[in-house]
């Protein structure tokens, strides 16, 4: 069901189904899918996805998802998106040039807290 939820984005459809694939998805896909989907999924769920890809182990996946939760990540804007693409070969937002594509933050429901995180910072950022 989690990743039904996931695939109503076509940028986490799209690395879902690279993943499915066995394919590279870069750094920065990985980071990517990460920041998104600890929300969706659990913990070992996530990990199984980040270990399809075809260069990542699952002490690497394991890494990355404490990295994510300590660090306490929001899911990245689609700017951001573009931005790491940019550093990689695999194209995390398939359709980069449609304005609405790989923004998550229209796409998915993520849950309150991370909306309350978001909130908070901006309003730290201005006082």
């Amino acid at each position: 069901m989690a990743v039904e939820e996931l695939r109503k984005s076509e940028m986490m459809a799209h690395l879902l189904d690279a993943l499915d694939e066995g394919k590279d998805i870069g750094h920065y896909g990985r980071l990517t899918f990460a920041m998104i989907a600890r929300h969706f999924l659990t913990e070992e769920e996530l990990i199984e996805y980040l270990q399809k890809d075809s260069d990542f182990s699952e002490t690497e996946a394991r890494a990355l998802v404490k990295q994510v939760e300590g660090k306490d990540y929001n899911p990245p804007k689609r700017d951001r998106i573009l931005d790491w693409q940019q550093q990689q070969d695999f194209p995390i937002c398939p359709n980069a040039d449609d304005q609405d594509s790989c923004n998550v933050y229209r796409d998915l429901q993520f849950p309150d807290e991370v909306y309350e995180h978001i909130s908070s910072y901006y309003e730290h950022k201005v006082s």
